[in-house]
């Protein structure tokens, strides 16, 4: 029964940090599902209902909210409250009209920030990897676990536009000199500057980019650049940012 246990739940203090949930209160919380996004990047829908939305006192109101159908993620009901829920997922409570997007604040910790009203329509994907599939066709690998066929040319770091909730490509933000990126790792994760300059290297070392905000540059590396327009951010964040 232990093992059985094990990987049916998470014991709390094994909970990732960003999780608002008291380590010693209980033994065990719920454990994510597999699936698009990890447990340490995630956060699981009976928690965000429960502990972040505070629209159930315990976990047994939390699950009859979501079994009916109440929470929304990019645009699809969803039932199971082990679901993980991360970074860019658009959540819409569609009695309340409230929708929120998940993203980091300036210390790093996952987020639910209201999206303004009219801006539910879409979700940012960067594009982390891309190959070519039989029929010569190019298949996308998205952060949040998607694969899109494709013929476009798009490249590895551009931000495409999901539309929601049919989930099809509408447009893309290019990763280049001049956008403006939010940084997702490393010990800038949470701020926001423009991409002044991309070092590709030729070696086995990662890229980096020179990040300029009003008060300071950096470098990052590349991976941890979510690009979120060109002129101006399509997407609000916490803090004004």
């Amino acid at each position: 029964m232990a093992k059985m246990g094990s990987r049916k739940h998470l014991k709390r203090f094994k909970a990732p940090e960003h999780w608002p949930i008291h380590p010693k209160e209980f033994t065990w919380t719920v454990k994510p599902s597999p699936g698009p996004h990890s447990i340490e990047g995630s956060l699981p829908l009976l928690v965000i209902v429960r502990d972040i939305l505070k629209i159930a006192d315990n976990a047994r109101e939390a699950r009859i909210i979501i079994n009916n159908g109440e929470i929304m993620v990019d645009g699809r009901t969803r039932k199971d409250y082990k679901f993980p829920v991360g970074f860019m997922d658009v959540i819409q409570l569609p009695k309340s009209g409230k929708a929120y997007r998940v993203v980091p604040d300036e210390r790093g910790t996952l987020v639910l920030h209201p999206i303004e009203e009219g801006n539910t329509e879409f979700k940012l994907c960067r594009i982390e990897d891309k190959v070519t599939v039989k029929g010569g066709k190019t298949q996308l690998n998205l952060h949040d676990g998607r694969n899109y066929l494709t013929e476009e040319d798009y490249k590895t770091g551009d931000v495409v536009i999901l539309n929601v909730p049919d989930q099809e490509i509408k447009d893309t933000i290019k990763f280049e000199d001049g956008t403006i990126g939010l940084i997702t790792g490393g010990k800038h994760i949470g701020e926001k500057g423009t991409v002044k300059e991309i070092n590709i290297t030729r070696s086995s070392m990662p890229n980096t980019v020179l990040i300029e905000t009003k008060e300071k540059s950096f470098q990052t590396l590349q991976e941890y650049v979510f690009v979120l327009g060109k002129d101006k951010p399509m997407i609000s964040l916490p803090g004004g940012q």
